[in-house]
């Protein structure tokens, strides 16, 4: 880590401190500071607390964080840092650390005195945990002596005092706190949910290692993220369902105007691009500066580079950025002193330094690795021209489709049923498998508001085709068609036909390959219809219980002994365990799973926190690599319930 970057600019002491303003509206309106009070928010507490302990170890403080699910769905958060501050801030009167848990916006990330990068809210992470939480106790490890103060719902409840003594060598900070149960609609926590974001952070932070204990009963486990490796492990991570087309993986770094650059990139033989894009460890969605310049380092140095070893010919046009992009895993990761962020969420960068200093950095030190490994250019020159040719052959089949649309003045598919309201707030489309199920659900539909569209067989696995495969699939242009929003870089989400998209497959696993299939190509090729929330899946029953002319539906097992145990075990119950849909006639079908006021539908959500794994998720379940998939399969097994094989 550079130095000039990481380094404190005077002592970290109490006066560093800044205050800003109160603290008196988080408790009112929590999702103006956390977003929401969903469980996102519940465990976006956990990462305030820990993205304090991170920017220690950006400072060079810090090398080890442990954090710990306890008993009672408490948290404790300990850093072996430097320690809050625990002397007197004098324009507050009253000590640093109480400061920092009861002030908002107050922290050494303000007024240039305390940390030259960070993570968190801005110095409001503290005191908005504190707020939020039932209680929370402070310790602080500082020169000998244990410090401690408690806090009940933002409110101190005793002056901060020594409760004992440590080692002189020992300094750091713990916190535990406990969400308070009026304002979270939920209050356990996942292991799952936290281990995706501090193994991100581990890679993100060279050398910092960070324990995930959970010590609840019967669900004990820890895992340990530390990667010396840093950001060149995470593109090794994130590769590891696919085959690397070269042994190296590329790592470039250096500081330029204020901002310190580290890229890491391998391209692989899929046909995805992945890459990921950070700001002081805060990951940006929507990129940003940052990515901008990446972009244009690798566009032009590849291009300039097969020009000048003569893989490209001087007939054929330049590689554009996508074709040089396939394939390609990448982690574009910049520390900057003042980030501005587009919009509050801090889902894309805004400062132009970042653009031009990444654009420099990468330049000069991937013309370099090039002029090197002359085998490694020539492997990703000779795959982008594969990728140039079929984008054109795409292209071609896309324009053929505009032509017939315009021709024939009809642009929906045949076997679309479609509903007669033309409002599409109004309106919802089911994607079923097979001509049986699509009868049915023609017959039960209400005609007016829903639309059927029957496919045939599985559609194409997208992870393994490029794009002129998937313009030539019928069933994936049905679909395309009939959505109205085009794909890819002719995504248009405002010309969307339906407010809902409903996958409606068996209650099996033939029915479960066949919505992830589906849910494959809409995640890469459509992913705002999924974080806009308009892709579901229908839920049918699995069980028709029927008892003296009386008929009950249970969706899972548990719901099934429910219901017998309420009416009783006896030969005269006739139970019908549903293979398909088809097996449904349409009354059935229509009063289980396709009528507004009785049905179950499950909304596919995807959180910008969870990107990489659920990229990471779909290269592994629909990818070549058997290994991985077998490992994701075996560690989920004991949670699949209702398998019908």
């Amino acid at each position: 880590m550079n130095d000039k970057l990481t380094a404190v600019t005077n002592e970290y002491g109490a006066d560093q401190i800044q205050i800003l303003e109160g603290l008196e509206a988080v408790r009112k309106r929590p999702g103006m500071y956390i977003g929401t009070t969903s469980s996102r928010g519940l465990h976006h507490l956990v990462y305030e607390i820990v993205d304090n302990s991170v920017d220690e170890a950006l400072a060079g403080y810090c090398t080890e964080i442990e954090v710990q699910i306890n008993q009672d769905n408490s948290i404790t958060v300990i850093d072996n840092g430097r320690g809050i501050p625990v002397g007197m801030n004098h324009k507050a009167g009253k000590p640093a650390v109480e400061v920092v848990f009861t002030v908002l916006h107050a922290g050494g990330k303000f007024g240039g005195g305390g940390y030259k990068v960070s993570g968190g809210l801005h110095g409001v992470g503290a005191s908005v945990v504190n707020a939020l939480s039932d209680w929370l106790e402070v310790q602080i490890f500082h020169e000998g002596k244990i410090y401690k103060q408690r806090y009940e719902r933002g409110k101190t409840m005793y002056p901060l005092k020594v409760v004992g003594d440590c080692s002189p060598d020992l300094s750091g900070t713990r916190v535990d706190f406990k969400p308070d149960e009026t304002i979270f609609e939920d209050t356990v926590y996942d292991f799952d949910v936290l281990k995706t974001r501090l193994r991100e952070t581990a890679f993100l932070t060279r050398g910092l290692k960070i324990t995930l204990r959970d010590v609840r009963e019967g669900r004990e486990k820890e895992k340990v993220f530390h990667y010396e490796g840093g950001i060149r492990e995470f593109v090794q991570y994130l590769n590891r369902s696919n085959e690397a087309l070269y042994p190296d993986i590329m790592y470039f770094e250096g500081m330029q105007n204020g901002v310190m650059v580290e890229v890491a990139m391998q391209h692989n033989d899929s046909y995805n691009e992945t890459v990921y894009g950070f700001v002081n460890n805060i990951l940006t969605p929507e990129g940003g500066t940052h990515i901008v310049g990446f972009r244009q380092a690798i566009t032009r140095t590849f291009n300039d580079y097969g020009r000048k070893m003569k893989l490209l010919k001087d007939s054929e046009e330049n590689l554009s950025g996508e074709d040089i992009r396939e394939g390609l895993t990448a982690i574009v990761s910049v520390k900057i002193e003042d980030p501005q962020f587009e919009g509050q969420t801090k889902q894309k960068l805004g400062n132009s330094e970042a653009r031009g200093a990444v654009d420099n950095i990468v330049s000069q030190q991937l013309a370099v690795y090039l002029e090197q490994h002359p085998d490694v250019g020539k492997i990703i020159i000779e795959k982008s021209v594969v990728s140039q040719r079929a984008r054109e052959a795409a292209r071609k089949a896309r324009e053929l489709t505009r032509r017939k649309t315009a021709l024939d003045g009809l642009s929906l598919p045949g076997k679309l049923a479609d509903c007669s309201d033309k409002n599409p707030a109004n309106c919802e489309i089911f994607i079923v498998e097979g001509d049986s199920a699509g009868g049915s659900a023609k017959t039960a539909r209400n005609r007016r508001t829903q639309a059927i569209l029957p496919l045939r067989g599985k559609i194409l696995n997208v992870e393994k085709a490029r794009l002129d495969r998937i313009y030539s699939n019928a069933e994936i242009r049905s679909m395309i068609t009939a959505f109205g929003t085009g794909i890819h870089e002719d995504f248009d989400i405002s010309k969307l036909r339906y407010d809902k998209i409903i996958i409606m497959t068996d209650a099996d696993v033939d029915g479960a390959h066949i919505a992830t299939l589906m849910l494959t190509f809409l995640y890469r090729f459509m992913p705002e219809l999924i974080k806009q929330g308009h892709v579901y899946l229908a839920k049918p029953p699995l069980y028709k219980i029927e008892k003296n002319k009386k008929v009950w539906y249970a969706y899972s097992d548990e719901e099934l002994n429910k219901i017998m145990s309420e009416i009783g075990r006896d030969s005269s119950n006739k139970i019908q365990r549903y293979k398909g849909l088809g097996e449904m006639d349409a009354d059935q079908l229509w009063e289980t799973t396709m009528d507004p006021e009785n049905r179950v539908l499950l909304r596919v959500n995807m959180d910008n926190d969870d990107a990489s794994e659920v990229d990471l998720t779909f290269t592994t379940l629909m990818g070549d690599k058997v290994e991985p998939r077998r490992e994701f399969i075996e560690e989920r097994a004991k949670d699949v319930k209702n398998l019908d094989i």
